[in-house]
């Protein structure tokens, strides 16, 4: 609790740094590398919207380009927005239930704006940026790391779930890339077996557990799988009632960008734009690069020329990804980070 032992280690987000991290000159240190890694993936994610759009203009030439965004249905984008938001203000019920299990106390509204930062570091390979959450709770609760470590882990599984259900079910509509799909949906769960289950761990401590250096993430390792068991199947079910229609909403908001930009898609359709969605976010996912930049982005145009071709070609493809990248990843990222300043005051708080 509030007096446990805490140490340094180097990387912000590493298991016990972020558990350890001290006020002061460590405090300064860290904030600024969380704003260099922020700050080169924003930079990453610019240049490959301005590829794109490159792509856009070769296609369709830069006038025509111009008169795409002009003409873009300010109603149906903002209606992308809000339902993308209402998407991840559905997930929080999940978020208070892990807390619960873990015995973590913290009041609604401040839980509230802990939970919301978590989408503050989206962009960091595999989602494992939301592990500064653990940070502020430790500051908030005195409770250490690796007893909300679990509930940062599960929210991330049953997000990647949900992908993998709303999948599932437009698979069954679209009846194509039925082995692809698969196969890389099995990819992308493969690393939680090592985080679930734990004879893998034990094997890996056996034999690096001498190892100076590794010794803070086996202790936090540990303390993890010990933690773990308050989760239930149980808290994984009633999550799964929250995060499947989350994750229909944020397909949702792909089709209303596509209708933004004036193409008439009969909402017969839907489910095929949920299959592009999904398959999309799974293939970038498993790439592990940040907010999956360029590998979602590249399958999107494929999946949306090779199932619209008479609807629209490269070009206005292009112009969609884009938006649609811009309400799923930056505008997320956007209240975030609102959240994720509005936090940062309880870091400097002493519990």
């Amino acid at each position: 609790m509030a007096g446990e032992k805490r140490n340094t280690s180097e990387s912000i987000f590493n298991l016990k740094s972020i558990e350890d991290m001290r006020e002061g000159k460590e405090y300064q240190r860290r904030i600024g590398r969380i704003k260099i890694i922020i700050a080169s993936i924003l930079l990453a994610s610019l240049a490959i919207f301005i590829i794109i759009a490159g792509i856009a203009i070769d296609k369709e030439g830069f006038g025509k380009f111009i008169a795409a965004i002009a003409s873009i249905n300010l109603w149906y984008f903002s209606a992308a927005l809000g339902v993308i938001f209402l998407g991840y203000v559905m997930r929080f019920p999940k978020w208070e239930y892990y807390m619960k299990r873990l015995g973590v106390k913290i009041p609604r509204r401040r839980n509230f704006m802990v939970y919301m930062s978590m989408y503050s570091m989206d962009m960091t390979p595999g989602r494992w940026g939301r592990a500064v959450v653990g940070y502020t709770i430790n500051k908030l609760t005195g409770i250490r790391f690796a007893r909300t470590f679990p509930a940062i882990v599960a929210d991330i599984f049953t997000d990647f779930l949900g992908f993998a259900v709303v999948l599932a079910i437009s698979i069954f509509f679209v009846r194509k890339f039925v082995v692809l799909s698969t196969f890389v949906t099995v990819l992308l769960l493969i690393p939680f077996f090592f985080i679930y289950v734990r004879r893998p761990f034990e094997f890996i401590k056996r034999r690096f557990g001498h190892v100076k250096r590794l010794k803070g993430i086996f202790e936090t390792g540990k303390l993890y799988f010990e933690y773990h068991k308050l989760l239930s199947g149980k808290a994984y079910a009633y999550s799964m009632a929250y995060t499947i229609p989350a994750m229909f909403l944020n397909g949702i908001a792909l089709y209303l960008v596509i209708l933004s930009f004036g193409v008439h898609m009969p909402i017969s359709l839907l489910p095929t734009v949920l299959f592009i969605f999904a398959s999309a976010l799974i293939l970038g996912m498993i790439s592990g690069l940040p907010a999956s930049l360029g590998i979602t982005d590249a399958a999107l145009i494929g999946y949306l020329t090779l199932f619209f071709p008479s609807m629209m070609g490269i070009g206005l493809a292009s112009l969609i990804t884009i938006f649609f990248r811009i309400a799923s990843v930056w505008f997320v990222e956007g209240f975030g980070f609102t959240a994720l300043a509005y936090t940062m005051r309880y870091w400097k708080e002493k519990n």
